[in-house]
């Protein structure tokens, strides 16, 4: 089947204007084919790598999943790359890509994974790409949750996986605040979790099948998975998780219960919650109510802290805790 598209389809992809692109195909920035009828169209993967801002990566393997282990092929790539094994940078990587094939390996469903690292005189990079059903349909068929946008909240929560006996669903989690950027693309959605501005989003991409994910670290990085694994850390159980809110929705106001309700979902498992309010503009008082007082009277064990708040959320988030004088009710 041709997986070639038309132009109106890369424009959306990339979020340019269509004569934008055509100016890019004309000027070879990026790769484009005529069709016998004399129509231009476009491989979005080759598009993708035309505008990578890493440029071509220095290897690229192909993976079958079955039988592989990540270690061994962690020791190869390791090899052929010539790392220095003791920079923080490359431990961050070496954790961040075992996790990330294993979730290949283990949860896609696919038959093969593309690996492919960057070394350059700043960044350390890969990514891994499978074949498999696509990480956010995997997580929202086999949880139950209504879509694609509750799976990626639930694994910006931690501690959720579709196989509890094997895993604890962890990795994404943690591999997502160790490296500078991480990046998960499955199922038409991109969400990008930036650790050097401290910033998540979620984005619509064009549909793939499978799920690639790419992590991206500065090679003078001091960061160390002792100290992320601190962060949510207590006496060596992970306790505690900090969801972002705004990846409740595709957008950047939370007014329902029933979106608290998709925030609350599996937060119990937590003794420390750091609620974070970044780039959400406004939140109605069903939301507070139904999260900060009914989910949290019923949850004692759990702690919930706001934080991040714009002067709006946070006159609603304080006028909806117990104890404020207020009526709560509906």
């Amino acid at each position: 089947m041709d997986s070639r598209v038309r132009i109106g389809q890369v424009a959306e992809a990339l979020g340019f204007s269509i004569s934008k692109v055509r100016e890019m195909a004309n000027d070879g920035v990026i790769p484009s084919e005529r069709t016998p009828g004399g129509h231009r169209v476009f491989d979005l993967d080759a598009v993708d790598a035309a505008l990578d801002p890493l440029g071509s990566p220095c290897l690229d393997i192909a993976v079958p999943l079955a039988g592989s282990a990540e270690h061994e092929v962690w020791r190869r790539v390791a090899g052929r790359l010539d790392l220095e094994p003791s920079l923080p940078s490359v431990h961050v990587i070496e954790y961040a890509f075992g996790e990330m094939l294993n979730n290949a390996i283990d949860h896609s469903g696919g038959s093969k994974a593309d690996v492919r690292f960057w070394v350059t005189d700043r960044a350390l990079a890969f990514e891994v790409v499978d074949d498999g059903i696509g990480a956010f349909e995997r997580l929202k068929s086999e949880l139950g949750l209504p879509d694609h946008l509750s799976a990626i909240q639930e694994l910006s929560k931690g501690k959720r996986t579709t196989a509890p006996a094997r895993h604890s669903g962890q990795g994404i989690f943690f591999t997502s605040k160790a490296v500078d950027r991480f990046e998960l693309d499955a199922n038409g959605w991109r969400w990008v979790v930036d650790n050097t501005v401290a910033d998540q989003t979620v984005e619509s991409s064009h549909a793939r099948q499978g799920t690639k994910v790419r992590c991206v670290i500065d090679l003078a990085s001091t960061r160390t998975m002792a100290g992320v694994f601190a962060d949510f850390t207590h006496d060596l159980e992970f306790d505690r998780s900090r969801p972002s809110v705004k990846l409740l929705t595709y957008g950047t106001r939370l007014v329902s219960r029933s979106e608290a309700k998709l925030l609350a979902e599996g937060l119990d498992r937590f003794a420390e919650i750091d609620v974070d309010f970044s780039g959400v503009e406004a939140v109605g008082q069903g939301f507070v109510d139904e999260f900060f007082r009914v989910w949290a009277m019923s949850h004692p064990g759990t702690a919930l802290r706001p934080v991040n708040m714009n002067p709006a959320v946070r006159f609603m988030v304080e006028r909806g805790l117990p104890g404020a004088s207020n009526d709560r009710s509906g």
